[in-house]
């Protein structure tokens, strides 16, 4: 009971990330339909890093503790200023809600759950039940920030569109510097 109880906080903390930013995604205004098909790509992402990390333990640390954060910053600053740019042009934007898009966005809210798994072997040994629980509160986790995000589209207008662009380019510089 106690190893569950601590894997699913791991998972609670690896989809808090994931929350915040299916927030700021939600603010696209994209369909309901999309919505649950990025929860499941993030979810399907937080069920295979963990298992990538456990196969490949240090070897992948090695490779993507410098780069990773980089990756990440530069994914969201690309993400941010289309966002911004797409409040002014009125434009839908078509990269970032398509499956290349959510493909992107899986991986690097997920990258977290692939170092998790590195260390995943000093918690448990049922490697597939705890992905199983971080597929399940991750996919959760981004479609609430969703259904949250376009609440918030709905409320405040295409602006909310231009906050979330503004907060993915602070998270790039965070993710960057």
């Amino acid at each position: 009971m106690n190893i569950f109880f601590t894997c699913f906080l791991i998972a609670v903390s690896l989809s808090m990330d994931t929350f915040s930013l299916s927030i700021v995604y939600g603010t696209y205004g994209i369909s309901m339909n999309n919505q649950i098909v990025l929860s499941i790509v993030v979810g399907v992402f937080h069920f295979f890093m963990p298992l990538i990390g456990v196969l490949f333990g240090n070897l992948i640390l090695e490779f993507l503790s410098y780069n990773t954060n980089f990756i990440v910053g530069i994914i969201f600053g690309i993400i941010g200023v289309d966002m911004i740019l797409s409040v002014k042009s009125d434009k839908k934007i078509k990269l970032f809600t398509s499956i290349v898009g959510y493909l992107l966005f899986g991986f690097t809210v997920s990258l977290d759950s692939l170092t998790i798994g590195i260390g995943l072997s000093l918690i448990t040994t049922h490697y597939i039940g705890a992905s199983v629980m971080f597929m399940i509160v991750s996919c959760l986790f981004t479609f609430f920030g969703l259904k949250f995000g376009d609440f918030f589209s709905k409320r405040v207008g295409r602006y909310s569109c231009f906050l979330g662009g503004v907060i993915m380019l602070i998270l790039s510089l965070y993710y960057i510097f």
